[in-house]
């Protein structure tokens, strides 16, 4: 059991580990561009994850929501958040690996809000040159994790300790059982007190509790 729980403790931190890694190559600078439009001096722009690969952010928010899932899901539930996984892991890779493939495009958001040149060839023109800098590849790394770490929700998922019920359900026991026994004494005791408080009230005001029964 405890060997079980360190497994799933284990593949929770990676999906995060994994997740947190392509949210924070999001938010770095991933292209080093210099753009020279016809008339204008040259410019240096750094293009920042969040224009070279916008979807990334939501991709990664959603396997850190699916680490928060599988601290509590059950062997089906599981199997399906591993496919979920895999599918979040080669879509970061997919995102990450269009920039890196093509920089100077994945710029042109940047360059257009820069330089008011819109149109992608009209935009392309007009770069210099597009460098691009560690933090793409790490997000390519982090799809791969990602990717990795759902295959391997699928092939241990049946090996994880279930979820813990933290309170007893409620047991009713049968009548004339100890439990249900004490009870019905409990509540003979009740009523006699309450008897005997109200013939004391009785003779306070001087009537005769026994006249009453």
């Amino acid at each position: 059991m405890a060997a079980a729980r360190r497994l799933k403790l284990a593949h929770i931190l990676v999906v995060l580990l994994a997740s947190g890694l392509a949210l924070l190559a999001w938010t770095q600078t991933w292209v080093n561009a210099v753009v020279a439009q016809s008339g204008t001096a040259r410019q240096s722009l750094e293009v920042t994850g969040a224009t070279a690969s916008p979807a990334l952010t939501a991709l990664a928010m959603a396997g850190i929501a699916l680490a928060g899932a599988l601290t509590i899901a059950g062997p089906v539930i599981r199997v399906i958040l591993g496919l979920l996984e895999v599918l979040l892991g080669f879509s970061v890779f997919l995102a990450a690996f269009l920039a890196v493939g093509d920089p100077a495009a994945a710029s042109a958001g940047a360059i257009t809000k820069v330089t008011g040149v819109s149109g992608k060839e009209s935009v392309l023109d007009g770069v210099v040159s597009a460098a691009l800098t560690p933090w793409p590849y790490l997000a390519l790394l982090a799809g791969v994790l990602m990717a990795a770490i759902g295959v391997s929700l699928l092939v241990t998922a049946r090996r994880w300790p279930g979820p813990t019920t933290r309170y007893q359900a409620v047991r009713f026991a049968p009548a004339g059982s100890p439990g249900v026994t004490d009870a019905a004494a409990l509540g003979d005791d009740a009523d006699t007190e309450h008897d005997a408080v109200d013939d004391w009230d009785g003779l306070s005001r001087g009537e005769d509790p026994t006249a009453q029964r």
